[in-house]
């Protein structure tokens, strides 16, 4: 069997994907283990950092090899453990299986182009009543238990809680208002819980509470509808021994698991956290395209400290005080992580999220791809809408994004790669500490203080548009001293000019880019460092309000072509604001306004809003009325209104036009 594999990302940013069969031995394996074939597969760790699936990709030369086993189920799904691959059980296989989505064999390609991969979808769980399977049947006189033969299931009628023991296949149904079930089994154990219209709330703890075993499977039954509720305090202090250490514990969800947990199968699942989170583990979370799942939370909706991975279905999350979905391992002051771990993984479903802090939170990283099917992501938060502590990698999806502090922020980098994503921000639109990289996809920042705002901003495809009460682009962040490493500094207050404590570059290779700002004094176009140009399309606008009036200057920095007209440059910003001066090598770049600090071309223009300016090559309608238009070489020698009626369109992220011929 052939199956393409999807591969994501470590701390890499150039790899590669699988995109065919790999060529290693494949050898067969037990069907009644669950397993068909194994294949091994080995990634190369290049020089420079990155990782390849062959050492001729590594220009920088190989610094290191791992070779790895990936599993292909009976089901015909794929891992890289062999334990999720399930065994079958009497007739009926507990379809356990997953695709290869995680752990330190799995590599993406961030930049690469959307390619046709095989899907994995989630095989329906169904059930029918057969002779000698384990059932839990709650009511609100108690729990009856049949088929235990094994007695894996220990029943504490005083306490209202029943205790799993065992590895297998438990089937729970039933309504009850105070009752709680834990599963304390080996480490080793694979527990199957068949939930099959279950209506479960434990009046003083969490109904549900993973102590101990290898993974739990939550299998909601199709067509079933199972609610799950935990009490708004907690009475127990949990004392256990796990792997031969003492443990205590509390449990801080309705779902609250120590080690791996899974959803999977066609009910719907309604998910009530009182006390503080709704479903929690401190291990990985994985939802394997369920139908329907809602989550209403006082603190965090859903929370997989390892790792959240979710392929598909649809969700509606609200998290009254904490974060909608999040992955925090490492974030402690101290603790040791790899790769593998605080990461957010969407490759697909439809979300609802409302926040009363942040949307989406991944500490190591967050990535939106659409391998199963198009993310749609809708964020309303009252704090920053989707974060990373570390990077943000967003190629594919829908995603509209409502924050009351910045909409998408990352403390290192942010990759747009697909995609369609709007914002709406109380503080930056998208904010990277370091670098802030445009590949491919659309971003329209709608309203924001400052639109995209980075160390580095880096443009080389994609389309966007920003409108912002600030800055449009602000490039800042670095250390301005040379003798200070500067990659995670915020060298005080941004802005341009002499008063400049920081640095900050603007690369534009390609795609099509509108900035607007208006406000009291604002940049359009700002870089505590330089900005450069040599592909790509920018339009910027200086609205009404963004003059700050400052004193003439004759800056026009590094020009790509000779300064004409009557322009006169100043050192309060403006239509592009720079300190060491911007460089247009190549493209189209034509700014509307009434004052600028650096400039290439200029021309002294009288423009009115609405009307096409430029020239027979490019030309825009600019939304504002202004004095002056800075323009580059590829537009022509001058700039002046222009007849746009046989020139061709391009419509930008906004929905407004570019003319170009």
């Amino acid at each position: 069997m052939c199956i393409k594999k999807l591969i994501y990302p470590l701390s890499v940013v150039s790899v590669a994907l699988m995109a065919a069969c790999s060529d290693n031995t494949t050898t067969s394996a037990s069907e009644d283990d669950g397993i068909a074939t194994t294949e091994e597969v080995t990634t190369y760790t290049c020089n420079d950092g990155s990782v390849a699936n062959s050492a001729d990709e590594c220009v920088s030369g190989v610094s290191d090899s791992t070779t790895t086993t990936v599993y292909v189920c009976s089901d015909g799904s794929q891992t890289a453990n062999a334990s999720d691959c399930a065994a079958t059980v009497a007739g009926k296989s507990s379809t356990s299986g997953k695709s290869a989505t995680s752990g330190n064999d799995n590599v993406y390609d961030p930049t690469s182009s959307q390619e046709v991969i095989e899907q994995v979808v989630a095989e329906a769980v169904t059930y029918q009543e057969a002779e000698g399977d384990l059932k839990l049947t709650f009511s609100e006189s108690g729990l009856t238990v049949e088929n235990d033969g094994n007695s894996c299931v220990t029943v504490d009628n005083e306490k209202k809680r029943a205790t799993i023991s065992c590895a297998g296949n438990y089937y729970l149904s039933g309504k009850s208002s105070d009752f709680q079930v834990v599963v304390a089994a080996s480490t080793d154990a694979l527990v199957y819980l068949y939930l099959n219209g279950l209506d479960l709330t434990s009046a003083s703890e969490a109904p549900f509470y993973v102590q101990s075993a290898e993974k739990v499977f939550f299998m909601l039954v199709d067509g079933t509808e199972n609610k799950l509720a935990d009490a708004s305090t907690r009475t127990t202090i949990w004392k256990y021994t796990k792997n031969g250490s003492a443990k205590e514990d509390t449990t801080s969800a309705t779902i609250y698991a120590k080690d791996d947990i899974t959803f999977k199968g066609n009910g719907k699942l309604t998910v009530t956290g009182n006390y503080n989170n709704g479903i929690h583990t401190t291990n990985d979370l994985r939802i394997k395209d369920v139908p329907t799942m809602n989550v209403t939370a006082k603190n965090n909706a859903i929370k997989g400290k390892g790792s959240v991975d979710i392929e598909g279905g649809i969700y509606t999350i609200k998290a009254t005080n904490g974060d909608g979905i999040k992955s925090d391992e490492g974030e402690d002051e101290g603790s040791v992580t790899d790769n593998t771990k605080g990461k957010i993984v969407i490759t697909g479903g439809e979300f609802s999220i409302t926040a009363g802090d942040d949307g989406i939170q991944a500490y190591n990283y967050l990535l939106l791809a659409d391998s199963v099917s198009t993310p749609k992501i809708t964020v309303k938060s009252s704090g920053k809408g989707i974060v990373s502590d570390n990077l943000i990698y967003i190629n594919a999806g829908i995603v509209n994004v409502t924050a009351g502090d910045d909409g998408i922020h990352s403390n290192m980098n942010v990759y747009f790669n697909g995609g369609e994503t709007t914002v709406s921000a109380g503080d930056d639109g998208v904010h990277a500490d370091s670098t802030l990289m445009i590949n491919n996809g659309i971003v329209n920042v709608t309203k924001a203080v400052e639109g995209f705002e980075g160390w580095y901003i880096i443009a080389k495809g994609g389309k966007t548009a920003v409108t912002t009460s600030d800055d449009g682009w602000n490039a800042a962040g670095g250390s301005a001293d040379g003798s200070t490493a500067s990659g995670s500094q915020w060298g005080g207050p941004g802005g341009g000019g002499a008063a400049s404590k920081s640095v900050g570059y603007i690369e534009i290779y390609g795609g099509y880019h509108y900035l607007y700002a208006a406000g009291g004094d604002v940049d359009v176009l700002d870089a505590n460092g330089s900005v450069k140009m040599s592909g790509g399309v920018v339009i910027l606008e200086l609205g009404s309000g963004g003059m700050g009036g400052g004193m003439s200057s004759n800056k026009p920095g590094s020009q790509g072509g000779s300064t004409s007209g009557s322009c006169s440059t100043n050192m309060s910003g403006g239509i592009i604001d720079t300190d060491s001066g911007i460089s247009v090598t190549g493209g189209v770049l034509l700014g509307f306004g009434s004052q600028t600090e650096s400039m290439v071309n200029c021309s002294s223009v009288s423009f009115t809003a609405g009307t096409a300016y430029g020239s027979s090559k490019a030309a825009f309608k600019p939304s504002v009325s202004g004095s002056m238009i800075v323009f580059s070489n590829d537009v022509g020698s001058s700039v002046s209104s222009v007849d746009v009626g046989s020139m061709s369109t391009v419509e930008l992220a906004n929905g407004m036009t570019y003319y170009y011929k």
